[in-house]
């Protein structure tokens, strides 16, 4: 039981992460993007983006800024800090060594699907 609380705990831990790195780059790239559009784009709730950007700006790793010539004065930016940029680094290389793994071990069922199917 324990073993697999653990798993599903380890599970959750990285889907948050993925979706804090998804966040992270796209701020990166468009920090005019609204919590709306960033769920849109991540693929989570509009609330899980609110929560995840209060504990990124909570941490230091994101600033919120209201655009200085924007007619809808609710609009904001949201910047990356230094620190959020090397967060995103990180991520980043997490990221890719994960997605590597999948990759390989895709290819793998593939090539042995594809042996099957010669027989």
């Amino acid at each position: 039981m324990r073993e697999d609380l653990r798993k599903r705990l380890n599970s959750k831990a990285k889907i948050q992460e993925e979706a804090r790195f998804q966040i992270l780059r796209l701020l990166h790239e468009n920090p005019e993007l609204t919590q709306r559009e960033l769920g849109e784009r991540v693929g989570v709730s509009l609330g899980a983006v609110n929560y995840c950007l209060k504990a990124l700006i909570e941490r230091g790793l994101v600033k919120a800024g209201n655009f200085s010539k924007s007619p809808n004065k609710l609009g904001y930016a949201y910047v990356l800090t230094p620190a959020g940029i090397a967060e995103k680094t990180m991520l980043t290389g997490r990221f890719l060594v994960r997605k590597k793994a999948e990759y390989e071990a895709l290819r793998a069922e593939i090539d042995a699907l594809s042996r099957e199917a010669v027989r």
